[in-house]
């Protein structure tokens, strides 16, 4: 992956969360200028969040200069039309869909603007200048209420045919597993997100409405229940690692890796996690694949957004939505 060499050239990378509104003015060389954060405002509405958006760019272009700013990456989470710059599909920003977020933000800034999505942000987040800086293809799983996760592929992000590759959360692992609101039965994220770990410990009568977290803690402790929650992570591990194995077999990647808030009970799934991979792929057996904790943690996706100038605009999908 090649950056522009100059280190006081800048990008201004933009996190837009359903929660969380962050801006970073980052140089090519990955050094960190500084950053603002804030809430988002859908309260207001969207051209308040815009507004936003735009006031925080500002603020970072004019701390740092407008002229070596090379431009402005946004992550948002949804469907992206990479070609429009449109948002087509979010749960968590619905207001954005069919927005022309983009171009919007480009006219009032005077400068090149990339839209994209939050999951392939923190995967090229992680290949910068996180776990992945010293391979240049990559996986990353994001696990959180749902699964979604990037590919990276010669140190670009891989889109597919209409921008939806990556969308690992909707893998099958068990062909009877459990319904999926997409209409499949046995997807990985009913079986491995941060919301199949509390339905599970619901099912096992652990308590209702228990986050992750609070079943991993019940899971180092001791006695029943305990055992029920780590048998909860067994079941997790294995469902990734059926998903890793199935992945390996068709990338070949050098490294995955996985992010989100489950990750505090690695040592509870991991085990389970990595025995699948050894007994389903012939390729990890074979071969030098990393599978490892991601480490950017929030700033990847901010990262990754902020890396999008320099690699300049990604190589449009066709017109589908």
């Amino acid at each position: 992956m090649e950056l522009m060499a100059e280190s006081t050239r800048y990008s201004i990378g933009v996190d837009l969360g359903g929660t969380n509104l962050r801006a970073a003015a980052i140089t090519a060389d990955g050094r960190e200028l500084g950053k603002i954060g804030g809430f988002t405002n859908l309260k207001e509405g969207r051209d308040a969040v815009i507004e936003d958006m735009v006031r925080a760019i500002r603020s970072l272009r004019d701390q740092f200069g407008g002229e070596a700013l090379a431009g402005v990456g946004v992550a948002v989470p949804g469907f992206i039309d990479i070609k429009k710059g449109l948002v087509v599909g979010s749960n968590n920003l619905p207001q954005f869909e069919g927005f022309p977020v983009r171009d919007d933000i480009s006219a009032r800034l005077g400068k090149p603007v990339i839209l994209e999505n939050d999951a392939n942000a923190a995967a090229m987040g992680e290949k910068w200048l996180g776990a992945g800086r010293d391979v240049n293809d990559l996986v990353l799983l994001t696990l959180g209420t749902g699964i979604g996760g990037g590919i990276i592929m010669d140190g670009r992000i891989l889109h597919g045919m209409v921008g939806m590759a990556g969308e690992f959360g909707h893998m099958t692992v068990f062909p009877d597993g459990n319904p999926c609101g997409c209409g499949n039965d046995g997807c990985l994220e009913k079986h491995a997100s941060a919301t199949a770990i509390s339905a599970m410990a619901r099912l096992l009568q652990l308590g209702e409405n228990l986050s992750a977290r609070k079943v991993f803690e019940i899971a180092t402790g001791d006695g029943e229940n305990a055992e029920k929650a780590r048998h909860i992570f067994t079941s997790m591990g294995r469902a990734l690692g059926i998903a890793l194995a199935n992945l390996i077999n068709v990338f070949n990647a050098p490294l995955y890796l996985l992010s989100g808030g489950p990750l505090p009970a690695w040592e509870l799934f991991a085990p389970a996690m990595l025995g699948e991979v050894e007994r389903r792929s012939f390729t990890f057996r074979n071969a030098r694949t990393r599978i490892e904790p991601a480490v950017l943690g929030n700033e990847a996706g901010l990262y990754g957004a902020a890396c999008l100038p320099f690699l300049g605009p990604p190589e449009p999908a066709p017109a589908f939505f």
